[in-house]
């Protein structure tokens, strides 16, 4: 049986993004810092470990949330966090995110941080073959996990992005 993991989750039950007809939650489980939600777990994102196993979820569905979780620059926990998602993913499992972009990037006074389609170049290690040719720096001595992007799309107000775990 397939398992899903939605991060803060608020009062969300639907998919904004997906793939192969699967629009709909199968195995649901919603994460979210607020109890008045209803989640079924009550976790605060910035804690980690996250409190799941190696391998348990088939899909993580976060949507508008990853720019409220750190601070612009703050790579540690960036890094931490993504190898946080990829340890709890299956291998192959798929990571689907939405970020603002524009003016609500920063217009929203609890937004931390802002992630772009670039930033993920920085999840996926076959990209590290630029360091040295290109500007990219290399985080490669705290990064161990593996993202590929396998969608990304652009809106006035939103990126949309799906990550693959290569693990």
């Amino acid at each position: 049986m397939r398992k899903e993991l939605l991060l803060g989750c608020g009062s969300r039950t639907k998919k904004d993004l997906f793939i192969e007809n699967r629009s709909g939650f199968e195995g649901l489980v919603r994460l979210d810092i607020n109890a008045d939600h209803k989640p079924d777990v009550v976790w605060d994102l910035t804690e980690h470990p996250l409190p799941f196993q190696d391998n348990e979820f088939d899909e993580i569905h976060i949507y508008e949330v990853l720019e409220h979780l750190a601070y612009q620059g703050d790579f540690k926990f960036f890094f931490k966090e993504f190898t946080e998602y990829a340890r709890i993913l299956k291998p192959s499992g798929l990571f689907f995110a939405s970020v603002p972009r524009g003016i609500w990037t920063w217009g929203d006074p609890s937004h931390r941080r802002v992630i772009t389609e670039e930033t993920l170049i920085f999840l996926n290690q076959e990209e590290y073959k630029q360091v040295g040719e290109t500007n990219m720096s290399d985080f490669r001595n705290i990064y161990k996990a593996d993202f590929r992007k396998v969608y990304a799309n652009k809106t006035e107000d939103k990126l949309f992005f799906i990550l693959e775990n290569r693990k």
